[in-house]
């Protein structure tokens, strides 16, 4: 059994030095906004390379630009910053790139509950200071909305064509990530930065 100084003196200096260690609202908001602007960088960079290629070369090539471009987008993004970038969603077109942690995916839910309250997908985004085995991190993630553009390889599987299902199938044998509809969270840009 503790004596009851020692445990009152843990509570009045071991707990609030705890306190004093976790960032306040505004330090956190100031340190999100590197991450927030990583994650703009590449849903910018996503958008207009599949854009150009749905103009170009059309959705069949768009799903090879999905396949190959954007994870390189993404990992150049990792390397540049020192951070992890990467895209996440509970319904993977890629498992192996696209499979969120455990923290990830309650953080997805809770994003997809946001939506369905009405709050308007590209502007969701959450950021937390967590401790993991490997150390301590800023974790931030911002909701990837779609978009009229994104239906053509994403929306519900009637609506797509059959040219459409054929290359997803062949590129993404394990896909599923169709059945959306304009606004909702498709998935987030997710960004990891340790401390």
């Amino acid at each position: 059994m503790i004596p009851r100084i020692l445990f009152v003196l843990f509570a009045v200096f071991l707990i609030p030095s705890a306190w004093a260690q976790s960032p306040h609202a505004e330090d956190l908001k100031h340190m999100t906004d590197e991450p927030r602007k990583l994650a703009n960088e590449l849903l910018a960079q996503i958008r207009g390379e599949v854009v150009k290629e749905l103009e170009h070369g059309g959705p069949l090539r768009a799903v090879i630009v999905c396949k190959y471009s954007v994870p390189e987008i993404t990992s150049s993004l990792s390397r540049k910053s020192g951070m992890r970038v990467s895209r996440v969603t509970l319904k993977a077109r890629n498992p192996a790139l696209g499979w969120p942690d455990p923290w990830e995916q309650g953080v997805l839910s809770e994003f997809d509950k946001r939506a369905a309250r009405g709050e308007k997908a590209e502007t969701i985004e959450f950021a937390e200071i967590v401790n993991e085995p490997q150390g301590r991190f800023l974790r931030y993630m911002k909701a990837i909305p779609v978009a009229p553009v994104c239906l053509t390889c994403h929306g519900p599987k009637e609506s797509l064509t059959e040219a459409i299902k054929a290359q997803i199938a062949s590129e993404y044998p394990f896909d599923q990530a169709t059945g959306y509809s304009v606004g909702q969270v498709r998935g987030a840009v997710t960004v990891k930065r340790p401390l």
